[in-house]
């Protein structure tokens, strides 16, 4: 198994939906993590998905949604993980819908344990529930990592990684939290950020030569997907993206077959 390259991207009308869908597999890449709005039409009607398209591979490797962490989180997911099922989806990514603001530490290790609860629940139905860390969401900082991850239960929830969420809540060293936390790293989520904006992947001011050498020194496999959030077009960004990650793997493992 090696990386699989996936893309994911807003969009805001069914014709850049189905653009999306139909182009991404004849651009090279394994397969497509969607946001809410583009499977919300199809929750409650996963024959009417696969009949439209079924025949895609990886069209919904991943799942992307979010919101609280409360004692109704697995009655409110409950569609979503049977759609998940019904389709093929390898990965739910969560988003935490909560500000940071005011959480605590306990409060983190009490949402890690609910999301061990949700992660096992996942795990039977063969889904594999992964963390999204945001900027201004419970694990946000440096320590929130820490904090997090000390209470989870048989790694239960994995951590799709953010490169520029990352920057954006104040980590430079964004090697180190690959390298740090490398057992849960079941995703990555690869974006640009500068001056308060995402970027096409290379046209900001994110160094990713150590990101990219940390992803080789910890021998990743699994899924690394471009998360394009510039507003740019859509066939564009999809080619300038799997071409920047393919070049940065590349030049990852070739400075180290050389030391």
């Amino acid at each position: 198994m090696s990386i699989k390259f996936a893309f994911s991207r807003p969009t805001q009308t069914d014709e850049e939906r189905d653009l999306l869908f139909r182009e991404y597999h004849s651009t090279g890449y394994a397969g497509l993590q969607l946001k809410h709005a583009q499977y919300a039409p199809y929750i409650n009607d996963s024959e009417r998905f696969l009949d439209e398209w079924g025949t895609w591979p990886g069209i919904a490797s991943a799942l992307i949604t979010g919101g609280p962490v409360d004692d109704e989180i697995r009655s409110r997911l409950a569609p979503l993980l049977n759609f998940s099922e019904s389709v093929g989806t390898e990965t739910i990514v969560f988003c935490h819908g909560l500000s940071r603001e005011h959480v605590t530490a306990e409060d983190i290790r009490r949402f890690a344990r609910q999301l061990s609860e949700l992660g096992k629940e996942c795990e039977q139905r063969g889904v594999q529930l992964s963390l999204h860390h945001h900027y201004d969401q419970p694990v946000m900082y440096r320590e929130d990592f820490d904090i997090f991850f000390d209470q989870l239960q048989d790694r239960t929830v994995g951590l799709t990684m953010d490169t520029a969420h990352l920057v954006k809540s104040g980590i430079s060293d964004v090697a180190e939290i690959i390298t740090s936390f490398a057992p849960y790293i079941d995703n990555f989520h690869m974006k640009d950020f500068a001056a308060g904006d995402w970027r096409v992947l290379g046209e900001g001011e994110i160094n990713f030569v150590p990101i990219f050498q940390a992803i080789h020194q910890i021998e990743y496999v699994g899924w690394m997907s471009a998360d394009e959030e510039s507003g740019g077009g859509i066939q564009e960004g999809m080619r300038q993206c799997l071409h920047f990650m393919q070049q940065g793997i590349q030049e990852a493992q070739v400075k180290s077959s050389r030391r």
